[in-house]
């Protein structure tokens, strides 16, 4: 994909897969447990599954115990926030900062020295590995 263009709704559609789609495009949620990083140990960069923005370090990455993959640190510029009051709960989600698909939300209250705990959504993301 030329990094200067990115994708049209339409072209979305049918690149990405229908839970892909839904998760990214229309802010939905992968079932907890069911993703193929939560377990994921190898070294790289997550990246976005539309735009291949770089996201998160796996050095930043940790088990959170929720059934998502979790991590304590986005790379600069990478994620912006958004206030988030549907379902009838006050969150911050998180948009990937180049295209602005839906990735999941960030929390405080990780274990870690960030004290934040950003939870993905695996549909949402590549892993470039090392």
């Amino acid at each position: 994909m030329d990094d200067t263009k990115l994708p049209t709704e339409e072209e979305l559609k049918t690149r990405l897969t229908p839970e892909q789609y839904r998760v990214l495009r229309e802010k939905g949620t992968e079932a907890p447990g069911t993703g193929k990083y939560l377990h994921e140990e190898s070294d790289g960069t997550y990246t976005c599954v539309v735009c291949r923005n770089p996201l998160f370090a796996s050095t930043a990455k940790f088990d959170s115990g929720t059934g998502w993959p979790s991590f304590d640190d986005a790379l600069p510029g990478a994620v912006v926030e958004n206030k988030d009051d549907a379902l009838g709960m006050s969150r911050v989600e998180i948009t990937c900062g180049k295209c602005g698909s839906h990735l999941g939300h960030v929390f405080n209250d990780g274990p870690t020295k960030t004290g934040k705990r950003y939870c993905l959504n695996s549909v949402c993301l590549d892993l470039d590995s090392k």
